[in-house]
C-alpha cells in the first residue's frame, strides 16, 4: 500500500555551522560545526535513504529511477529539489548561482540553482544579504576588485518569518545567528565570490570564484527592502509564498485537522513548528517526508505549521 516516504537526513560540516540542528529539532548530528542537514535530497553528495515503508533501505535517487510512478511519472534524470536546513552560527560567503544554461556548459551538465528562504529563527540583530548594487559589468568588477563590499552588497534586517527568493544571478549571503528552511532546484553549483579572509583549520583561504561570479550576475533583480511576507492565508491555512517555473512553496497551518489534496507530482514536507500527525504518522518540528502522487491525499492532525514544496 502506498505510503509517505520518510527520509533519513544528510548533515554537513561547514566553517560557518553550528549545533543548533540537535538542540532545535532533536537531530543526531555528528560532532563539529554542523551548518546543513539535507533534508529530502537525491542529490550525489548527499542521498537520503529511505526510513520505513515499501522502500526502506534505498536511497531517494533509486526511488526516482526506478518507481517513477510515485512521482507522477515525471520526467526528468534526476529528483528535481532540495529541501535544506541551514544553521549559521557564522557568516555564510557571499556567493552567487547560475542559471541552468550556464551551469549545463560550464559544470558538467549540472542544473543552475535557484532557491528560496524561510526564516525558521534568528538573532535579534541578525541581517542577511540579497542583491546588489553595481548597474552593470564594469561597475561591479570594479567594486569586488577595490573590496568595497558595504557599497556593493544589499544587506537588510530580518526575523522570524521572513522569505526571501532567491534567483540564479542574485548576489547573496546568511549571516551569522540566523536559521534557515531552504527549497533549491537539485544542485550543488556555487560561485563564492567573497569569504570575509577567513582561514581555515588547515591555515589556506577558502577558494573564491571571482570570474565565474562575474559571468552569471543578473543585473535586472530588483533588491529587496525586506523579507516580510504580505500574503494571506486562504480559509484552509494555506499561504502560497513562490511559485516560478522551478517549485511552489507553501506555508500550511494546522489548527485541528486538515486535508491536502495531491495535485502535484510530489508534496516534499517540512515541519518547522508544533507537533501532530501526517496520514495516521506521528511528525513534529524537524520532521521531513515526501507525499507521493500515489497518496491522493494528505490528511494532517494537530497543531503545527508546515513549509511544503513542489516541482
Amino acid at each position: 500500500m502506498a505510503d509517505l516516504i520518510f527520509l533519513e537526513p544528510v548533515f554537513h560540516e561547514k566553517i560557518w555551522g553550528g549545533r543548533r540542528l540537535a538542540t532545535e529539532f532533536g537531530y543526531d548530528i555528528p560532532d563539529g560545526p554542523i551548518g546543513e542537514c539535507w533534508a529530502i535530497s537525491a542529490h550525489p553528495h548527499g542521498d537520503c535513504v529511505v526510513v520505513g515503508g515499501e522502500y526502506d533501505g534505498m536511497h531517494l535517487s533509486e526511488v526516482w529511477d526506478g518507481h517513477r510512478e510515485a512521482f507522477g511519472s515525471m520526467e526528468g534524470d534526476r529528483f528535481p529539489l532540495l529541501i535544506k536546513i541551514l544553521d549559521a552560527e557564522g557568516d555564510l560567503s557571499v556567493q552567487i548561482h547560475p542559471d541552468d544554461a550556464y551551469a549545463a556548459e560550464h559544470e558538467n551538465g549540472s542544473l543552475g540553482k535557484r532557491e528560496c528562504w524561510y526564516v525558521l529563527d534568528c538573532e535579534p540583530d541578525a541581517t542577511i544579504i540579497v542583491g546588489q548594487n553595481a548597474k552593470d559589468p564594469e561597475e561591479f568588477r570594479a567594486m569586488v576588485d577595490a573590496g568595497r563590499w558595504d557599497e556593493l552588497l544589499n544587506e537588510l534586517p530580518i526575523h522570524k518569518g521572513d522569505f526571501f527568493q532567491i534567483d540564479p544571478g542574485t548576489v547573496h549571503a546568511i549571516k551569522h545567528g540566523t536559521m534557515i528552511l531552504e527549497t533549491q532546484q537539485s544542485s550543488d553549483v556555487t560561485y563564492r565570490l567573497y569569504d570575509y579572509d577567513r582561514v581555515t583549520e588547515d591555515g589556506t583561504k577558502r577558494e573564491l570564484h571571482i570570474d565565474r561570479s562575474c559571468d552569471v550576475v543578473d543585473y535586472g533583480v530588483v533588491a529587496p527592502a525586506s523579507g516580510e511576507v504580505d500574503v494571506v492565508a486562504d480559509d484552509r491555512g494555506v499561504a502560497v509564498l513562490e511559485s516560478n517555473e522551478d517549485y511552489t512553496v507553501e506555508t500550511v497551518d494546522v489548527d485541528g485537522s486538515l486535508e491536502l489534496a495531491e495535485d502535484a507530482p510530489f508534496l516534499c514536507v517540512s515541519v518547522i513548528a508544533g507537533e501532530g500527525t501526517a496520514n495516521g504518522h506521528a511528525v513534529k518540528a524537524g520532521s521531513n517526508f515526501i507525499a507521493p502522487s500515489t497518496v491522493p491525499t494528505l490528511f494532517l492532525e494537530g497543531s503545527m505549521r508546515l513549509v511544503v514544496s513542489r516541482p
